[in-house]
């Protein structure tokens, strides 16, 4: 049996400085988290041994700060994070952005701080 899941139904979480995370798929090849990030969070800096992310904006502008250089991603346009590569989702906007974080193999427990970088716009 097949079940539909949404932010009502997945199991919620809170994680950094009052962000929200809802795990929509979560099994061992494969994590699907939607996030809500408000304006001027951040993540911490950091890197997957084995994971390979994709982020894709649903709502908002995301910054992705990928080996010190800075990507705004819009609405609707995603980016791939390769394993072993330092990143940190950021919202440097006024307001909040939600996205989708799919991950392969799953990243729990596959996470490294990362030192910070100088940051570069492209």
């Amino acid at each position: 049996m097949y079940t539909l899941v949404s932010t009502e139904t997945a199991a919620h979480y809170n994680w950094g400085d009052n962000c929200d995370g809802w795990v929509l798929a979560n099994s061992d090849p494969l994590l699907i988290i939607e996030e809500f990030m408000p304006a001027g969070t951040a993540e911490q800096r950091h890197y997957h041994s084995r994971a390979r992310q994709f982020f894709y904006v649903l709502d908002g502008w995301l910054t992705m700060e990928i080996e010190g250089h800075l990507y705004k991603v819009p609405a609707r346009q995603g980016i791939e994070i390769p394993p072993l590569v330092s990143h940190q989702a950021r919202n440097d906007e006024r307001s909040g952005v939600t996205f989708l974080v799919i991950s392969t193999p799953t990243s729990r427990g596959d996470r490294t701080i990362a030192p910070p970088n100088q940051d570069q716009i492209t």
